[in-house]
């Protein structure tokens, strides 16, 4: 892993142009601290492209970070998209990733890319099931001899726990926190299943009734 960063841009607005302040982990910092001309933007939303010029900044900036600003040679990448995206958003992808400074761009589909990277034995005759959680899209397939043999997927994702989050701790808390919060929540305490040990955390947010900053404690169960 050379680069790990989320895929948030910075966009300052004004006078019709669009300039991009930071990408990655120096974006997402500045959630919640902007002036107002200033927005934070995620440019795959559902796993493709919902704003194609500032995704190719985003992607420009990541294979810079990689390779330099001025490689030797122009890198092959290979991007991940949902099983079920359209021939045209997959070509959105693709010309996008080749208009960011890629020599060639190649387009794996997300559930064998997570079996790859999970070690699955997808080269043998076998049904191997995988469940892959991005931001935006959840899916399942079987993988067997480098394939996908039968798929599923829903358009929700962890951005959506996240909203989830934000939402529950502030009808039963009546404390509103941010989605750094509610995805740190998530990461520490969060388990699809129940855990044999309960596990807290402290949560510091704004009280809905007072206005004032509070702190409180949630668990796990």
């Amino acid at each position: 892993i050379v680069v790990n960063e989320p895929s948030v841009v910075a966009v300052r607005n004004e006078e019709g142009a669009r300039d991009i302040v930071a990408v990655g982990l120096r974006a997402k910092a500045m959630h919640g601290r902007t002036p107002e001309p200033v927005e934070l933007l995620r440019p795959m939303r559902d796993g493709v492209i919902a704003d194609y010029v500032v995704t190719g900044a985003m992607l420009r900036y990541f294979i810079r970070r990689t390779c330099g600003r001025n490689p030797l040679f122009k890198p092959r990448v290979m991007i991940s998209t949902p099983k079920g995206v359209t021939s045209v958003e997959s070509r959105a992808v693709h010309d996008a990733t080749i208009e960011a400074g890629a020599r060639e761009a190649y387009l794996i589909p997300e559930p064998l890319a997570a079996a790859y990277g999970a070690g699955l034995p997808i080269d043998t005759p076998t049904g191997n099931m995988v469940v892959d959680i991005g931001g935006g899209t959840t899916e399942a397939a079987v993988v067997s001899m480098y394939d996908i043999v039968v798929w599923s997927a829903i358009r929700i994702g962890g951005n959506r726990i996240d909203d989830a989050i934000v939402n529950y701790v502030r009808k039963k808390y009546n404390l509103l926190i941010g989605e750094q919060t509610a995805e740190e929540i998530k990461i520490k305490i969060g388990s699809a299943v129940m855990m044999p040990e309960i596990m807290s955390m402290e949560v510091r947010g704004r009280d809905q009734v007072a206005g004032l900053p509070k702190t409180i404690t949630i668990t796990s169960e």
